[in-house]
Formats: C-alpha cells, sequence, structure tokens
C-alpha cells in the first residue's frame, strides 16, 4: 500500500490548508491520504488489472475492521480508525470511493453524462460529505450543494487532465460517448490530440456545465461559518479559475495542462474573501 501519497500528488485546491481549525487538520489529511492512496493503487504504476483490484479489496477489509471495532496493522487505517471514531464519521463515503477507484481499474469510456455523473458521485462527492460530517454541517441542504461542487470539481480534473488519460496505455476517455458523437468527434479524431474547431465547441460545452455546477453549489460557503466557509470560497475560486485557464489557452488541453501557480495565489485569495458576498 502507498504510504507518502499524500505528499506526491499536485493539488489545484487547498487540502487541510492554514484556513481550517487546527484541531480538524489531522483528520483532513487522513481522509486525504486514504483517497490519494486507494487512488494511486488505481492508476500509478504497471500492476495489472487483477491485483490492483485485490489491493482495493484489502482496503475494503481494512474499512470493515473498522467498522468491528478491530485495530489496523497498517499505520493509514490505524490513524484513520481514531479519526473516524473522534469525529463520528460514516464509513459509506469510504466505500464509495473504493467503488470508484475500482471502476478506474476496469471502466475507461462513458456512454453518456449520467454514467460520468455517477461516477464523480462515487469518486469526488464523498470528500465533500465527509469534510461536512466532520464540520458537524451535513444538512440536506449543505449535502446537496457540495455534491454539486465535488462534481464539478472532478470534472474540472478530467478536463485538465484530458490530454494525460489519452497518453494512458489503455487510454482513459472521461468525454461522454454520445456527446463526442452530438458534436462529431469520434475517438480516432481525439486520439490524435489535435484540437478543432468541433472539439473546442465540446470543450466550452464542458466548461460551462462545471461552472454552473460549481456556482449551483456556492451557496453553501455562506452557509458555513468563518474559516471553514473561506476555505470553501478559497476551493471554488480554484476552480473556476481553472475553468478560466482552459479557455485562455482557447481548450487545448492536449499540450498544454492549466494548473494554478504560485503566482495565481494572490488572486485566488481575493476572489475567495470577495466571492459569495454578492
Amino acid at each position: 500500500m502507498p504510504r507518502d501519497a499524500e505528499t506526491r500528488h499536485y493539488e489545484n485546491f487547498p487540502v487541510a490548508s492554514f484556513l481550517l481549525p487546527a484541531h480538524l487538520r489531522p483528520a483532513v489529511r487522513a481522509i486525504y491520504a486514504f483517497a490519494r492512496s486507494a487512488d494511486d493503487i488505481a492508476d500509478e504504476g504497471d500492476l495489472p488489472a487483477q491485483e490492483r483490484l485485490r489491493l482495493l479489496e484489502g482496503y475494503r477489509a481494512e474499512l470493515d475492521k473498522i467498522e468491528r471495532g478491530e485495530p489496523s496493522e497498517h499505520p493509514l487505517f490505524d490513524r484513520l480508525r481514531l479519526h473516524i471514531a473522534a469525529h463520528h464519521l460514516p464509513l459509506e463515503p469510504f466505500r464509495d470511493l473504493l467503488a470508484a477507484f475500482s471502476q478506474d481499474v476496469v471502466k475507461t469510456r462513458y456512454a453518456d453524462y449520467a454514467e460520468l455523473a455517477d461516477y464523480c458521485r462515487r469518486s469526488a462527492n464523498p470528500i465533500g460529505r465527509l469534510l461536512l460530517h466532520l464540520f458537524a454541517a451535513a444538512t440536506a441542504e449543505n449535502l446537496a450543494d457540495s455534491d454539486a461542487i465535488c462534481t464539478a470539481l472532478q470534472l474540472i480534473n478530467h478536463w485538465q487532465d484530458l490530454g494525460i488519460d489519452l497518453a494512458k496505455p489503455v487510454p482513459r476517455i472521461y468525454l461522454p460517448q454520445d456527446e463526442l458523437a452530438r458534436f462529431g468527434i469520434s475517438e480516432d479524431e481525439l486520439l490524435r490530440r489535435r484540437p478543432s474547431a468541433e472539439f473546442r465547441a465540446l470543450m466550452a460545452f464542458q466548461i460551462a456545465r462545471a461552472r454552473d455546477l460549481l456556482l449551483q453549489g456556492a451557496p453553501l460557503c455562506r452557509r458555513l461559518p468563518g474559516r471553514i466557509g473561506l476555505e470553501l470560497r478559497a476551493i471554488i475560486a480554484g476552480g473556476l479559475m481553472i475553468l478560466e485557464k482552459i479557455e485562455a489557452v482557447d481548450y487545448d488541453v492536449f499540450n498544454r495542462r492549466p494548473t494554478l501557480s504560485a503566482f495565481d495565489w494572490p488572486r485566488l485569495i481575493t476572489k475567495a474573501l470577495l466571492f459569495g458576498n454578492g
């Protein structure tokens, strides 16, 4: 099991940043370490699919131990167990994450947006839900807004990483197949990695959908108090800035991966402070 995933991944969005209350940061780090290490099993290295699935099944067995109140010999799960108990976190979101990562091992195409949204429901939304439980703010309204934000962030990551996913030994295409057809783009054309006018139109459609989802969930940042709300504003502002960067390169994510740099942080913080005050 990977043990250093938390430090090896580039993150667009703040993880357990200084904006979060200090007493919650260890739990947030434990949640992200679980998610990133399981994601590594699904995506990194050259293990065969069956071995990846076996390792992810081992993660499920560790969650079962936590549910039974049993200790773990693995430091990642022993640490996670303590935070789950201390904050009364549900186990379903962790299991949903593992279901999504297992799906990544075997599924490389999505027929339509409904299939993709269901993947996002399990690959991204659980993080927001766990954080709301951690903040003791898991109301139905808050969960719905969090789901919209997390789905948007997952979609943004897919479009940001589109060129990387196409370059995998077995190309992974998250663009829904029916939407590729609607915009007149064949898979062979996509794999040639040339941004045609049709591709740019498709990406403009995807960017608009992600932006709408971010703004749909944005009222959550006004309901969460103090620094937690500001952290969420920073996350939303970061997502919106990545969308702007994709637009700024004219949707050519084949040759350029838009990211946030150190130079973007002053603008991001300014946007976070102003966002949601209207």
